[in-house]
């Protein structure tokens, strides 16, 4: 066997054993993250299907990015008053959370499965970074991870301004709900 030959056998024995380590990541750029705002007045709900995230089994590393401007409305000048009005989406086009999944290190990614979670992290919003602690679920089938959190935000903790003519039409806690779907990467 000549050298080259001798190389590339052991190159191979080393580095194939440690691909499916290095595919550890979950992504998408479909994720789905909803809002809804309840009122006795009137009922707000918004529905974006392009959140980008990336889950690290690895680390427990989550992370999601939002473009605001693709929140759907049912009528169109509720979102354009989204936009324009409160959210300044020309100024903060994006929302994020970027944080670390507590004991990811009993999650099997390996096996099929369904596990309560929290995540800490950073939360923006309008440019507004707040700490924050969100339950969830995250499920695994194969090499689809669904992660499911449902948690209120505070508008006024994000220095969103409301204006007191339409404060009644808004809710004082707006109910988030991420429901996506990332695959193995």
């Amino acid at each position: 066997m000549n050298i080259f030959v001798k190389h590339t056998v052991l190159l191979l024995a080393i580095v194939l054993p440690a691909l499916p380590a290095l595919s550890q990541k979950y992504m998408t750029r479909t994720g789905r993250i909803s809002f809804f705002s309840a009122t006795p007045l009137e009922n707000i709900e918004a529905i974006n299907n392009e959140a980008a995230a990336v889950l690290d089994s690895k680390t427990g590393a989550v992370s999601f990015q939002v473009p605001v401007k693709s929140f759907r409305f049912e009528k169109r000048l509720m979102q354009d008053h989204f936009n324009e009005d409160y959210m300044e989406s020309d100024t903060y086009p994006k929302a994020s959370f970027s944080g670390q999944i507590s004991g990811w290190e009993d999650i099997d990614f390996s096996k099929d499965g369904s596990y309560q979670v929290k995540a800490a992290g950073t939360l923006v919003i309008h440019g507004v970074s707040r700490t924050v602690t969100l339950p969830g679920t995250i499920s695994l089938k194969e090499d689809v991870v669904t992660i499911y959190c449902k948690f209120g935000v505070k508008p006024a903790d994000h220095k969103i301004r409301i204006p007191s003519l339409v404060s009644a039409n808004i809710a004082e806690e707006i109910e988030v709900t991420v429901n996506t779907i990332l695959k193995k990467i």
